[in-house]
């Protein structure tokens, strides 16, 4: 049996028809059809919602899709935890976990590709070896670089952006730099102008009067952090209201700037 024809069944004992449900779900009579039918599967936040509003315990709904994990990939118990912790999570936390996650594959799968170059290279080198940059000494270390941070208006970053690879000086101080991030806007002058790239280090305590990478909405910004407020340095730029009702992610602490 598969999910959809469980989540018919599931509906048909509760006595809801399909618009009702679809109407609880705030989703079209045609997903709850789409659903059912196996032509589409519901978003894990619809998901979350169809178990809890139908009573039902998730193993019931996967059962199947669980039995062909098992035999294809083991899943271990302290995955299994983590699966268990995520599910008690309201949507801010989901978002916050789904962003570290994201920017987190983005990181290794370049990091993935970088290894497989150099192991595509050593196994079938060129006739003749060009240098095309020069190369790095030991004292060097590479971090990731995002387009960009919003001085202004804000920026959709981390998750959905290229990402690049940045080699800075391996000192003491820049081991605690994660990532480097561009400024756009003029809202941080003079400190920080358009352009600027900026070393970020989520290891380092953000306290109110340091400048950090915010994410409101899903829109990224480097600005000061103020009590109530987001705070532009350009005093002819407007600052960030603090609402209870946004979604914030600090992102991290800004320690310097990048130099070539």
């Amino acid at each position: 049996m598969s999910i959809g024809s469980r989540i018919k069944d599931l509906r048909e004992e509760k006595g809801l028809t399909r618009p009702e449900l679809a109407e609880l779900l705030n989703v079209t009579v045609g997903s709850i059809s789409n659903y059912e039918n196996g032509v589409s599967s519901p978003k894990e936040p619809i998901l979350f919602k169809i178990i809890e509003l139908l009573g039902c315990d998730a193993n019931y709904l996967f059962q199947d899709v669980v039995k062909i994990t098992e035999r294809e990939n083991d899943v271990t118990l302290a995955e299994y935890d983590h699966i268990k912790k995520y599910r008690d999570l309201d949507d801010f936390g989901r978002e916050t976990i789904d962003i570290a996650l994201d920017r987190e594959i983005n990181r290794v799968t370049s990091l993935k590709k970088q290894k497989e170059r150099i192991e595509e290279l050593e196994s079938n080198p060129p006739s003749t070896i060009i240098d095309i940059q020069p190369r790095l000494d030991n004292n060097t270390r590479f971090i990731e670089y995002h387009h960009s941070a919003s001085a202004g208006t804000g920026v959709f970053i981390l998750g959905n952006e290229t990402v690049d690879q940045l080699p800075i000086p391996d000192t003491p101080e820049n081991r605690k730099v994660d990532y480097a991030i561009k400024v756009s806007g003029d809202s941080m002058e003079p400190d920080y102008n358009d352009g600027d790239i900026v070393l970020v280090s989520q290891k380092v305590e953000l306290n109110h009067g340091d400048v950090g990478i915010f994410i409101i909405n899903n829109d990224a910004y480097i600005k000061e952090y103020g009590e109530t407020e987001l705070i532009s340095r350009n005093p002819d730029a407007d600052n960030i209201l603090i609402s209870e009702y946004d979604n914030i992610v600090c992102m991290g602490k800004v320690v310097g700037k990048y130099e070539e």
